[in-house]
């Protein structure tokens, strides 16, 4: 067994995928595609930013022979669908900003790894939202109108068991979320890019920096999950409350149908005040 740090982490999701072997390997299984690059950019923005959002991508590699952009996001539980499909429609349009005519230079493919939420598909652990054009009646596809093949992933990680999950990528999110609990046994994983990258998250290669900024995280993590869990509650115990409340409501509205008590009686018996009473 090896000892890991987790990959819940966005500074160890970084450091391990930032590596261009890994990266290039993780993006061979998932997309099955050959992409050639030098280096990988985290923190990735657009100066100046496309839109009145600002976007920052954990990770951001160009092949530029194969004219191809690849991002990798790590999500949190907080984070949302839409973001990322604003994510992938500003790096869309960035490639386009310079271009004479309306054509999509380059195919921008996003991949988002969530480690915390289910998946919404009880057949797969990855969803993908294309831009393919479809015939509105019969749902086939029609080809060759889009040069470009861009695509938005979801894998989540925590969902690594239904059987239709190709066996290429299986591995990659059982690794990412065997690596949770921070231990990892080696000899269960056959791809010698994820014995790599267990090499690179081991605890031994974690700096103090790299320690800290995962205390960070975790501390803005608690205050999150906290903050959430009051509003769960608070919301719980506001139901509760007004439940009961129409409860009185139903229970009066009966009582005055019947016609056998007073409205002083009834609102004495329900705890409603006599005005409330009079406005049932």
């Amino acid at each position: 067994m090896k000892n890991v740090a987790p990959l819940r982490y966005d500074v160890i999701f970084k450091k391990a995928f930032s590596d261009p072997e890994i990266f290039t390997a993780l993006v061979k299984d998932f997309l099955d595609i050959e992409i050639e690059i030098d280096h990988v950019e985290d923190d990735k923005v657009f100066i100046p930013s496309v839109g009145k959002v600002a976007t920052r991508f954990d990770l951001f590699a160009e092949d530029k022979k194969n004219r191809v952009i690849v991002e990798v996001q790590h999500a949190h539980y907080s984070d949302t669908y839409e973001r990322f499909l604003y994510y992938q429609c500003s790096a869309m349009v960035e490639t386009i900003a310079s271009s004479k005519d309306y054509k999509f230079p380059i195919t921008v493919i996003t991949l988002v790894f969530l480690t915390g939420k289910k998946t919404p598909s009880p057949d797969s652990g990855i969803l993908v939202h294309d831009f393919k054009v479809r015939d509105f009646v019969t749902g086939k596809e029609i080809k060759n109108i889009y040069k470009r093949k861009h695509q938005l992933l979801f894998v989540f990680t925590n969902d690594s068991a239904p059987t239709e999950t190709p066996k290429k990528c299986l591995e990659w999110m059982q690794a990412i979320d065997d690596s949770l609990d921070e231990q990892v046994d080696e000899n269960a994983y056959t791809n010698p890019n994820i014995q790599r990258l267990f090499q690179l998250i081991e605890k031994d290669q974690i700096s103090p920096e790299e320690y800290a900024k995962m205390k960070d995280e975790y501390n803005r993590a608690e205050s999150e999950n906290n903050a959430f869990k009051k509003g769960e509650l608070k919301g719980k115990t506001d139901g509760i409350k007004e439940g009961k409340e129409e409860g009185k409501k139903e229970t009066t509205r009966h009582l005055k149908k019947l016609g056998v008590l007073t409205e002083e009686q009834i609102a004495s018996a329900t705890g409603l005040s006599l005005d409330e009473v009079r406005a049932l």
